[in-house]
């Protein structure tokens, strides 16, 4: 067993307010809770990572290539790998969510990349 405890948990902050905490989880799968202020958007990509993006407050807006679907409190969305997307946060609050990635990913997936 691994516990992480969540105050104690690696963060990161891609952009001004959005910030990502790596919670429990292998190189197999990976968990990163994670804020998005208002007015938010990531930028659109993809990654060799299937994803499920789950909404646990506030609204988010994920658009791929070929489709936009808005979630709601406790909705979700499975992503493919290689699947280009973003996602928005076009609300006027703050929103919460969790990503589950398999395999397994780092922070590196931000930080080394090229914009």
């Amino acid at each position: 067993m691994e516990p992480v405890d969540f105050e104690a948990a690696a963060t990161y902050e891609p952009d001004e307010g959005w910030r990502r905490v790596s919670l429990a989880g292998s190189d197999r799968f990976t968990f990163e809770y994670f804020e998005k202020p208002p007015g938010h958007t990531s930028p659109m990509h993809d990654h060799e990572n299937e994803q499920v993006c789950l909404c646990l407050a506030g609204e988010l807006t994920v658009h791929t290539e070929d489709d936009t679907v808005v979630l709601e409190q406790y909705d979700s969305v499975w992503l493919d790998a290689w699947e280009s997307h973003r996602v928005e946060n076009a609300g006027e609050a703050p929103a919460v969510g969790l990503d589950v990635f398999a395999p397994g990913r780092s922070f590196d997936f931000w930080t080394d990349r090229e914009e």
